[in-house]
């Protein structure tokens, strides 16, 4: 089962490094999988931050998947998000500006499912939270 590393700010910085490094192809346990760089202005600090995350493609949207490993609370950019809704992916080599939006309940619904049947380890970080992971859709803008 996947948890949340203990210095997270390191692991994420050795991702986002070997990300950039190779136009957004990683490899080890983030192997052929869907991963983009998610920029986030801090809900409170204002501060600009910077999270490798795992996407579904949805239409010409993306959705990513505020899990924290199944921890007890929504992540840092979950918040950031919804304070700040505009903000920048990084998808392979191309930067997208998109717009961040919880995604409806039945929205929800069909890509957690498709996420989990995808990818097993978001079925065990919904059995290690009471919470509902909020699924993020993430519109480009034109």
């Amino acid at each position: 089962m996947t948890t949340v590393p203990e210095n997270l700010n390191e692991f994420n910085a050795q991702i986002i490094e070997e990300f950039r490094a190779n136009d957004g192809k990683l490899g080890g346990m983030f192997e052929g999988r869907p991963v983009l760089l998610l920029h986030s202005t801090g809900a409170k600090s204002g501060a600009a931050r910077l999270h490798p995350v795992m996407y579904q493609a949805v239409g010409d949207a993306f959705a990513i998947f505020a899990s924290y490993a199944g921890g007890p609370k929504n992540p840092a950019w979950y918040h950031n998000l919804v304070a700040n809704a505009d903000t920048t992916v990084e998808i392979g080599a191309d930067s997208v500006q998109v717009t961040a939006r919880v995604a409806s309940a039945q929205e929800r619904e069909t890509i957690w499912m498709t996420q989990k049947a995808s990818f097993p380890q978001f079925a065990e970080y919904e059995e290690k939270t009471d919470r509902q992971i909020p699924v993020v859709i993430l519109q480009p803008r034109s």
